[in-house]
């Protein structure tokens, strides 16, 4: 019988990883439709998809799927056609990383969660079957040149940061629960004006543009298959691209470019920058935009603090972790939310 979850230790498995020689594709792929037992659904994909040595990460719930997986190239048709063989998934469209090298994810992961896109929707009249209108490249840059359009980005603040359409509104969170009532309040006033809501794969800006209908707007659309699909589009096609900079991704690449485009800045020393990196002072881990002269005088690290824990003896290290629940640590500039002071930490 296979086993029903990995039982060996991530740096073994980042080891066999890169030990790797078959290229991987990078796919995501997401579905609101009924799974009336999500334990039982987990089980039976867990089972197949380990057989096809797919890695990944993969929420279940009674509402749906939501996938970020990468799939050896040999097995990527049987992959699919055991894929379209479930009802509810057969011709689903699956959105191919634009800037991939295969690495994205090293294990199988497969839970059940409440939701699959954590929403904080608690009304029980509110419908998924009543969304927007799907638009797709073409369409989204002949909308964007109308005066009555509004483009509202339903990703998080530092996503936005380092990539995102030209001229669209910003919903300034670190969660989208948060951002769907923000998003009707600042659109109050404009009911009648063309809103295209966007994400990263499209599973986040199709509920958004739901939920907006649910509140009364009238032409509401999402762009299909988000950043990815848009920008696959563009390229098969030769659109320009409204998009600029990067597309953040939610894998160990932290991102794929999308244009030259460089919009962010280092959050060190103020230089142009888009690279995402998490501080290499595992008490912080902070999610934050570091650059090549920054990442060497701060050995990787957030600040100077983070920089001497990072080099205290491992035992140490440890001793400084213990009881620290770090959370969503990510750096938001509006909110200046940094990491634990060094005396702080030591007073654990």
């Amino acid at each position: 019988m296979a086993l029903l979850h990995n039982r060996i230790n991530n740096e073994e498995l980042k080891k066999r990883l890169f030990e790797e020689t078959e290229p991987r594709t990078t796919i995501s792929f997401y579905n609101y439709f009924e799974i009336r037992n999500p334990y039982e659904f987990r089980d039976y994909l867990y089972k197949h998809l380990q057989q096809l040595k797919v890695f990944g990460r993969i929420y279940i719930a009674k509402e749906g799927i939501n996938a970020q997986i990468s799939v050896p190239v040999t097995e990527f048709q049987s992959f699919k056609n055991f894929l379209y063989g479930i009802e509810g998934l057969n011709g689903i469209r699956l959105n191919i990383a634009v800037d991939d090298d295969g690495k994205s994810f090293w294990v199988l992961r497969i839970k059940v969660r409440n939701k699959i896109v954590a929403d904080g929707i608690d009304d029980e009249s509110f419908n998924m079957n009543q969304k927007g209108k799907y638009v797709n490249a073409e369409q989204m840059n002949i909308l964007m040149n109308d005066p009555d359009t509004v483009i509202i980005d339903m990703r998080n603040h530092y996503e936005y940061e380092v990539g995102h359409f030209v001229k669209a509104l910003e919903v300034p969170s670190d969660t989208f629960r948060e951002q769907l009532p923000m998003a009707v309040d600042m659109m109050k006033g404009n009911e009648d004006k063309n809103i295209i809501m966007y994400c990263t794969g499209g599973i986040r800006c199709e509920k958004a543009s739901a939920f907006m209908l649910h509140k009364g707007f009238k032409n509401v659309f999402h762009l299909e298959g988000g950043i990815i699909n848009y920008t696959r589009q563009i390229k098969e096609k030769g659109l320009e691209s409204k998009f600029i900079g990067k597309n953040f991704v939610f894998d160990e690449r932290l991102g794929e470019r999308i244009t030259k485009d460089v919009i962010a800045r280092c959050h060190q020393c103020g230089k142009p920058c888009d690279v995402h990196t998490n501080c290499r002072n595992d008490a912080c881990h902070l999610l934050f935009i570091q650059c090549d002269d920054c990442a060497v005088k701060f050995d990787g690290c957030c600040s100077v603090e983070c920089k001497e824990i990072f080099h205290l003896p491992e035992e140490h290290q440890k001793q400084i972790r213990k009881g620290i629940n770090k959370g969503q640590n990510i750096f938001n500039k509006s909110k200046v939310r940094l990491r634990p002071r060094l005396n702080e930490m030591n007073d654990d």
